[in-house]
């Protein structure tokens, strides 16, 4: 059976969506998600999924399949994006795993299982008395590269991540399996520069009409201001405009410069894999998947 996998991942606004869709199509391939946002349903503007007309015929999966009101962990993203890459193969077609979320891409490359770890409730009380910066300072400490990839403003996420290793007392991830499958990993690389014009260009994009502010809203009559903030970048700061706690021009200015931000830990993560192969433009990652698939 065919046992091929090709993994396109980067920064957010890199352009990762055209991409993987204009190489499932030359390589007769399928689309998963990588993405731990663009899993939960409503949540489409402010997480940039891909839309059907983008999809442009490809199927894809891992879209829209996650209540926000409920966590949805790598365990169980792991569990599903393994039984869509098994069903591709098993059409012998080809998969791309496509997004920007380390974790959910490294539990699939190296075989990573998380942990189940159940609430402790005690411990999350105790964690969650401690300030953000805090709580990120005893992550760094704790579990440094857990620190690198993690939302660091999101308390959520951290006291999360601080439960489980402390629990666990090992760093997250805690378990290593070798990868069942044949892969190639493509990373893509932009100038920081052009990096921030295309955040802002689809910002700006977002913004037209209020569709952001418009899904939002939408989202709050089944989510709480907390838990909207919880998700972060933009839904953090439109949930903060909302709630009339910044102006509309300081949430348009924290979702670029957290962005931004964002685009940084992101590179720390993926830049700590020396498998990845970092290609600037189309024509090279075509190249580099037919060189791949003949092997």
């Amino acid at each position: 059976m065919n046992n091929k996998l090709v993994v396109i991942l980067g920064p957010t606004a890199s352009g990762k969506t055209g991409l993987s869709i204009k190489l499932a199509k030359r390589f007769n391939g399928e689309v998963v998600s990588a993405d731990s946002r663009q899993v939960y349903k409503g949540m489409d503007i402010g997480s940039g999924k891909v839309t059907k007309k983008e999809m442009a015929g490809i199927p894809h999966y891992l879209l829209s399949i996650a209540n926000p009101k409920r966590k949805f962990s790598v365990a169980q993203y792991r569990k599903l994006a393994l039984g869509a890459i098994k069903n591709i193969q098993k059409k012998n077609k080809i998969p791309f795993l496509v997004g920007g979320t380390g974790f959910y891409i490294q539990s699939i490359v190296d075989g990573i299982v998380i942990p189940e770890v159940k609430p402790d409730w005690k411990l999350r009380n105790k964690l969650e008395k401690l300030t953000t910066e805090k709580l990120f300072e005893k992550l760094e400490r704790l579990d440094p590269v857990r620190a690198q990839s993690i939302d660091k403003q999101n308390p959520r996420r951290l006291v999360r991540a601080l439960e489980i290793v402390i629990k666990t007392k090992k760093p997250v991830p805690a378990l290593r399996a070798k990868s069942e499958f044949d892969i190639l990993q493509i990373g893509i690389d932009k100038p920081s520069d052009d990096l921030k014009t295309a955040i802002h260009k689809r910002l700006i994009e977002r913004l037209k009409n209020n569709a952001m502010v418009k899904e939002v809203k939408k989202l709050h009559k089944l989510l709480s201001w907390k838990r909207l903030e919880e998700f972060g970048l933009e839904y953090r700061a439109v949930a903060q405009y909302l709630q009339n706690k910044i102006t509309y021009q300081e949430m348009a200015d924290n979702i670029q410069k957290e962005s931004e931000q964002y685009v940084k830990r992101q590179m720390t993560w993926f830049k700590r894999d020396k498998r990845i192969i970092w290609l600037s433009n189309d024509k090279t990652a075509v190249t580099a998947v037919a060189k791949f698939l003949k092997q």
